[in-house]
């Protein structure tokens, strides 16, 4: 089942938050949608989920539309918002059966649910503390139970691991990329590191439009900033590329170098120096920009410029 929006649309008075955007999510797969704070990706998560009514446009899921038939679209989507409400005086298992009621799902298929959804987002251990007691890494994990609750093909995550520490995040990763193998998977962020650990395909949102909707591997090579990863047979002197002009020079190792620069021919002028100097080189290989400097450079310079 997948996921497409079509010339989608919010304003909020004068002010529009969202503005003809168009993108697809396909099953089987996590898609990453970037922006910085305000750029309207909660806006679209909410009108992609039926919580929020667009201006104009569309959101298909599995070809019903959102708006013409909210209602079976919710059944379809599992949505977990940024700020992750529960009740917090709860214990564990008693929210998830007390979630699966809302749903209308029978006695027997409720349990059976609320054990599927425990093993899958391991909770066995704290599932009989209050929700209050959990960390924010678990309270999350309760949060992806109770949007996975009636077992949807689309699932929906709005900043799900904003604030955990390193370990609940390798966490909340595994349980996500676990879940993405059978269902479709949108993942809002603006945390580069996070779609490079969960996505292969992404799409950036600025001031309301689409300024990027590729996969990673095809951002990177079309980037402003080129970037060359080298690696010779033994060490190397680091005065061997002072000849090198508006190249940054990066050491990773004694035998390991990346070479960054706005060139198009970058990995051509760093060939022509290595051959020149009878460098001991093993392999070269274009790596592309960095997440991080293509999300500045598509998003940030935009605004500085204006």
């Amino acid at each position: 089942m997948s996921v497409r929006i079509a010339q989608l649309s919010k304003k909020f008075g004068s002010q529009k938050a969202v503005n003809e955007i168009s993108f697809e999510a396909k099953k089987g797969k996590i898609l990453g949608f970037l922006g910085p704070n305000g750029a309207g990706k909660s806006t679209t998560m909410k009108m992609a989920t039926g919580y929020l009514f667009p201006t104009s446009g569309d959101v298909w899921v599995d070809d019903v539309s959102v708006t013409q038939a909210p209602l079976a679209v919710k059944q379809n989507v599992g949505y977990l918002p940024e700020h992750n409400p529960m009740y917090l005086d709860m214990y564990v298992r008693e929210f998830l059966l007390f979630i699966g009621k809302a749903y209308r799902l029978s006695t027997i298929d409720r349990k059976q649910r609320v054990e599927e959804l425990i093993a899958i987002c391991g909770l066995k251990v704290e599932q009989h503390k209050k929700l209050h007691m959990l960390s924010k890494g678990y309270r999350q994990r309760v949060g992806l139970a109770k949007a996975l609750m009636g077992d949807p093909s689309v699932l929906i995550l709005d900043e799900p691991t904003s604030g955990l520490d390193p370990n609940q995040l390798i966490e909340v990763r595994k349980v996500i990329k676990d879940i993405s193998q059978e269902k479709t998977v949108i993942l809002s962020t603006h945390i580069m590191q996070e779609v490079e650990a969960l996505c292969e395909d992404v799409v950036i949102i600025n001031r309301g439009e689409i300024v990027a909707d590729k996969p990673i591997s095809e951002l990177k090579k079309q980037t402003g900033t080129r970037r060359v990863r080298v690696t010779f047979e033994r060490p190397v002197m680091e005065d061997s590329f002072d000849s090198l002009r508006e190249v940054q020079t990066e050491k990773i190792s004694d035998t390991e170098w990346v070479f960054s620069s706005g060139e198009d021919q970058l990995r051509n002028q760093v060939l022509t120096l290595i051959t020149t100097q009878q460098l001991p080189l093993s392999t070269i290989q274009d790596v592309g920009g960095s997440l991080e400097e293509i999300f500045y450079d598509l998003t940030q310079s935009k605004e500085v410029k204006s």
